[in-house]
């Protein structure tokens, strides 16, 4: 990949956004974070990940020169679809998703953010939907993700303003998890990634599923799929082995293998 580096080191992938200077996502980059996202899903040897843009800026948006002189038919027939299914690719990794971000994370940036289960920011980030400015709407998954996370009027305020929110209220208002000085943001990320690396990898998938389908439908339905997800583990490895630990040494002292 060109504009996407997948870097794999004690059980944490890194997908790093590499498209200087500012990771402008276009369709080439969008499709490269399908493949990574396809890359570290299926590498057993990744159990948590990290979305990273690099020391001084995340992303500051979707490739506004590429997407100018596009017709209704051109963004109706193909484009819109890409910008929701690299966000959805994103989204749906199997494993914790951390975002650490610096600088900017605007538009299309700060929907791949809003993909991860969660962000830490480094003190001068600013974070963002701005696409109001350019007579448009988020079209990543923005308008869902946000108001899911950050509850609709904030999501509203954020978006028809279109303004730039700085990190401390950001981190105020649970856009953000986390804030840190700018140069520890990817030290602390990796150092929260580490803390899934060696667990229970089906029950950490399993408790993801259940959370974001969950979200989608009525309580009922959400308790049916927490339900088929619970029973469903007794027939792992590390749920005889997570069990057996606890009656036998006490808690915390399970070894897990991710079968």
């Amino acid at each position: 990949m060109e504009f996407v580096r997948v870097e794999v080191g004690d059980g944490v992938a890194t997908i790093r956004l590499d498209r200087p200077k500012m990771n402008a996502l276009n369709a080439q980059m969008q499709r490269e974070l399908i493949e990574a996202a396809r890359e570290v899903t299926q590498d057993d040897a990744v159990s948590a990940v990290i979305l990273y843009g690099g020391d001084r800026v995340f992303a500051a948006g979707a490739d506004i020169k590429e997407m100018a002189g596009m017709s209704y038919a051109q963004m109706a027939g193909g484009h819109s679809r890409l910008l929701q299914d690299f966000a959805k690719a994103l989204a749906g990794i199997p494993k914790p998703v951390i975002a650490a971000v610096n600088g900017y994370a605007l538009g299309g940036g700060l929907e791949v953010a809003l993909t991860a289960d969660f962000r830490v920011a480094g003190e001068n980030a600013k974070v963002g939907q701005p696409e109001i400015q350019l007579g448009i709407i988020p079209g990543a998954g923005g308008t869902q993700r946000l108001a899911r996370l950050i509850g609709p009027a904030r999501a509203k305020d954020l978006i028809f303003s279109g303004r730039h929110v700085p990190a401390a209220e950001a981190l105020e208002i649970g856009l953000v998890d986390k804030v840190v000085p700018d140069a520890e943001v990817y030290q602390a990320a990796r150092e929260w990634a580490a803390t899934f690396v060696g667990g229970p990898a089906i029950a950490l998938r399993a408790a993801k599923q259940a959370i974001d389908a969950g979200w989608e439908v009525d309580l009922g339905t959400g308790l049916e799929i927490e339900r088929t997800q619970f029973a469903a583990l007794f027939s792992t490895e590390d749920q005889k082995n997570g069990m057996r630990s606890f009656i036998e040494e006490g808690p915390g002292k399970a070894t897990f293998t991710g079968r």
